[in-house]
């Protein structure tokens, strides 16, 4: 799932090497949902300075072009063999939104925070770099009632960020100068296992009973 919004029009990947070797990115989602009825969802707008990768397969999905355009120059490629990143503060972000039907204190909701961001190191890199600014909010509708384990839920967080991000790189809209994956040469779909197991987030429900939030 992905989405066009006014506030991630602007939304670019692969800074490292300069904006003109950028691509666009936008906004991506991805959910599951637990066979005991637990759903952990993600949601994320995506203008980070590094390569969004996919963590299946380890390859770059968009990121910063070579000097000629024609592929993926990888800025871990690029940061080993000496190059210092042209990252410029206060243009970068990802931020990002887990949402889930579970009851968690305030304090559980923060851990959940915390491990969510293992989604942005899976999914984004470099990560957390001085030019970005990155935050992930948590929202738990209490829906499902009972004791939480915030560790299970934060590495399912993590999961569902990462298949996110990956999303928001993939399905973007290109515009003039900032081509995306699926204009820019042929791309598989996302695998399987994204697809099977991700599902849509209820915007409404996440949003209209709110128990607790973390970032």
């Amino acid at each position: 799932m992905a989405f066009r919004s006014a506030a991630c029009a602007g939304a670019t990947i692969g800074k490292t090497g300069g904006l003109d070797r950028a691509m666009k990115a936008g906004i991506g989602g991805a959910a599951i949902t637990m066979p005991d009825g637990l759903i952990v969802a993600a949601l994320v707008a995506v203008n980070a300075a590094g390569d969004v990768i996919d963590p299946s397969t380890g390859k770059v999905v968009a990121g910063v072009r070579t000097a000629d355009g024609q592929g993926f120059a990888d800025a871990r490629v690029l940061l080993r063999s000496g190059v210092s990143p042209q990252i410029r503060p206060g243009e970068n972000t990802t931020l990002g939104v887990i949402a889930t039907n579970a009851t968690l204190t305030k304090t559980q909701a923060l851990r959940v925070a915390q491990m969510a961001h293992d989604g942005f190191a899976r999914a984004i890199s470099p990560v957390h770099t001085s030019g970005d600014g990155d935050a992930i909010f948590v929202l738990a509708t209490g829906s499902k009632t009972g004791a939480a384990n915030e560790s299970r839920l934060g590495a399912l967080a993590a999961e569902v960020m990462a298949d996110a991000i990956v999303r928001a790189a993939r399905q973007a809209t290109g515009v003039p100068g900032y081509p995306f994956p699926l204009e820019w040469r042929p791309w598989p779909p996302p695998h399987a296992a994204a697809i099977s197991r991700c599902r849509s987030p209820s915007s409404r429900g996440a949003a209209s009973t709110t128990r607790s939030t973390a970032a």
